[in-house]
């Protein structure tokens, strides 16, 4: 598309979107009088103006009903969680009997790592991003001290090669062929939280089945940005939270995947819980563990009500519009983005941007990670006080998403005129 840094362009742009109708379904924060520019979706997206409602009403639930709200509730609490299977399965291109909404993130992490991450002698080590989220450095550095290795030794960080932001799928692969009779795990992000970058996890998986090594990923900024196969593409397990482009609240619940090769298999060690159990034996109180079939055998308690109850209402979205439309429209919406930087860097000499987030659409979603040449820090401080709420990472990026399920291209543009304002004080 060729597009045109135009207030009159963007809003064309806008009145031909067939998705727009959902920006009016979520609340914007206010700063000084009106909507913000919120770009701030992979890092805590918008609430559904549903959301409260449905909060609501298994309260009243619970205040009509108390403990008979499990079998009688508008949305009965004792099956809550089994309506989510197959909307959560169309969002990961997986089988319904291979997702399970639970937990949190980095605790679902643990869950599958118990399963999934069983080093021998002669197979320890894990393959990881050495800018990985930090909690999932946590995570993998404590389970390979758990089973008595050195993170030193096991854990295998994957730079960029010098003068490049993002790492190339041939250095992956060429990493795991390196450490293939000692990897016992490549544990990868789906799309880097810090650069952006979207993996090619298709081929990524199939060169770590061919060392004989496992294959997950963190989907926290993946799912519900970018299409995913999970089932196809042969991901033996991956987690996500729902905060993020899930828009399902602060510290929203879980969300994990468990290959059917995998979720069938009773003998595969997991730890147990009373949720995990086959519904069927489950209230019969028998001492013996009887694992539920699929991903489901791995919950351990029964659904937090009040944090689904939000996610229900924000996976209704996502069903109703479908990843189809929104990756299509994310395409357009980040490259008009890009597009009104790369302008401004035409004009602006004194304080380039880079964006380190690759410019292929089929390495990336809805981020751009940018570094400013000058005076970063400072730019988005500037920019939060003019209404844009966009997200600084330490040490020197500002991450910007335009999210397809509530930003408009108005917004883009809007935002582009505002750096132009700001980028020439700092």
């Amino acid at each position: 598309m060729n597009y045109i840094n135009t207030l009159e362009f963007a809003r064309q742009l806008d009145k031909d979107d067939n998705l727009s109708k959902y920006r009016e379904r979520f609340l914007f924060p206010k700063v000084n009088g009106r909507d913000a520019l919120y770009f701030c979706g992979n890092s805590l997206g918008l609430q559904p103006k549903t959301a409260k409602d449905y909060i609501n009403t298994e309260l009243d639930d619970w205040a009509k009903y108390g403990v008979e709200g499990h079998f009688e509730a508008t949305h009965p609490w004792f099956s809550y969680h089994e309506p989510f299977l197959e909307p959560v399965a169309r969002l990961v291109g997986a089988l319904p009997s291979e997702v399970a909404v639970m937990n949190s993130l980095t605790v679902n992490l643990h869950l599958l790592m118990v399963s999934f991450y069983r080093p021998s002698k002669d197979r320890f080590k894990i393959i990881c991003e050495d800018d990985a989220f930090p909690s999932d450095h946590y995570a993998l550095s404590s389970q390979i001290k758990f089973h008595g290795f050195n993170p030193e030794q096991a854990l295998i960080k994957l730079k960029p090669r010098k003068g490049e932001y993002t790492l190339r799928t041939d250095d992956i692969i060429q990493a795991i062929n390196k450490h293939g009779n000692s990897l016992a795990l490549l544990m990868l992000g789906g799309v880097n939280y810090y650069t952006g970058q979207a993996f090619d996890m298709k081929t990524i998986t199939k060169a770590t089945h061919n060392v004989g090594a496992i294959a997950g990923y963190d989907l926290a900024h993946a799912v519900g940005n970018i299409k995913l196969n999970l089932h196809d593409w042969d991901v033996d397990f991956a987690c996500w939270c729902g905060y993020k482009y899930l828009n399902s609240g602060p510290g929203g619940v879980s969300g994990v995947f468990i290959h059917d090769k995998h979720g069938n298999n009773p003998n595969l060690p997991r730890f147990d819980g009373w949720w995990g159990n086959d519904p069927v034996t489950r209230f019969k109180m028998s001492k013996d563990f009887i694992p539920a079939k699929g991903a489901s055998g791995w919950q351990l308690s029964n659904a937090p009500v009040f944090a689904m109850a939000v996610h229900r209402a924000s996976l209704e979205l996502f069903d109703e519009a479908g990843m189809d439309k929104l990756t299509d429209k994310s395409i357009k919406l980040t490259c008009f983005l890009e597009f009104i930087i790369n302008e401004l860097n035409k004009i602006n000499k004194n304080n380039t941007i880079t964006i380190i987030t690759p410019s292929d659409t089929k390495q990336r979603g809805c981020q751009l990670s940018l570094i400013i040449a000058n005076n970063g820090k400072q730019l988005h401080k500037n920019l939060t006080s003019k209404g844009v709420i966009a997200d600084w990472r330490e040490p020197n990026v500002i991450r910007l998403a335009p999210v397809p399920l509530y930003n408009s291209f108005e917004d883009v543009y809007r935002f582009g005129e505002i750096l132009k304002e700001e980028i020439i004080k700092v």
